[in-house]
């Protein structure tokens, strides 16, 4: 079962990152439905176990060779595979007389024009947050296996995005603001527990005597943590005569003003 289930994983895994590669060469730039890719993909594993065959996936070597020779349609992957089977079965001896080397050359060839440096370059171009990534899961799969790279490259995505969250709850520019106008925060997309000590250090720098405004009026989500630091800090607010008014700033269950978290928004 073990085995099965490792086998079904890496197969579905290596089917959907083929589909997104192939989608990007496709010249008409059509999107391939991947729900009915899986279904086709696990349908047809079941009758290859029933009758002694190998684990069934999809091979960007084979959809990148029809799309650099001119396949437009799903003709194309059909023909390769009749060709494939009349070969297997009229002609096996002599492709059991290919060399390996023929074979190796042909895959190199291939995965450079899918690798190749321009694309490392491009990569680059777009920043850490995008090269970073990247580079780990080419790495991984290849110094490891294809399964620990896309989970090392998931693992330090999430990282980053993580930490981006951490970094950038709320934005405030200090080079339009003018002293004596109320001090604007906006938050984020999303504003998570994580951002707790962040937002609540920089309510804590806010003079006494200062108009506040917090907007959410571009924010999706709130940890409750926050709405409660935002509460306690209206009292804090009082003490200092801050003025403090919320513009927009909803309950997280929620975006419907009539539960909203706040009585002065």
């Amino acid at each position: 079962w073990i085995v099965g289930v490792t086998i079904a994983v890496v197969a579905s895994l290596e089917t959907l990152l083929c589909v997104e590669a192939t989608d990007k060469l496709d010249p008409e730039k059509r999107i391939t439905p991947t729900n009915r890719e899986l279904l086709a993909q696990g349908t047809g594993n079941l009758v290859s176990g029933l009758i002694g065959g190998l684990p069934i996936t999809q091979v960007i070597v084979r959809s990148s060779a029809n799309i650099q020779s001119g396949g437009k349609s799903k003709a194309s992957a059909f023909i390769h595979g009749i060709l494939l089977l009349v070969s297997v079965l009229a002609i096996p001896s002599l492709l059991n007389m290919i060399p390996y080397a023929s074979l190796a050359a042909i895959l190199m060839m291939v995965g450079y024009k899918l690798a190749k440096p321009a694309l490392f370059k491009e990569m680059w171009r777009k920043g850490y947050s995008v090269f970073i990534p990247f580079a780990v899961t080419v790495l991984a799969i290849n110094f490891i296996d294809l399964l620990w790279g896309i989970g090392l490259g998931l693992a330090v995505a999430i990282i980053q995005i993580m930490w981006n969250s951490y970094k950038v709850p709320y934005h405030f520019n200090l080079k339009e603001y003018k002293k004596g106008e109320p001090i604007l925060i906006k938050l984020s997309d999303d504003v998570s527990f994580l951002n707790k000590a962040s937002i609540e250090r920089t309510l804590n720098q806010i003079p006494e005597n200062s108009e506040v405004v917090i907007d959410g009026s571009q924010n999706h989500h709130i940890h409750h943590d926050i709405l409660d630091i935002f509460k306690d800090f209206e009292v804090v607010a009082e003490s200092k005569n801050i003025s403090l008014k919320f513009k927009s700033v909803y309950n997280s269950e929620s975006r419907d003003p009539a539960k909203d978290f706040f009585d002065n928004v």
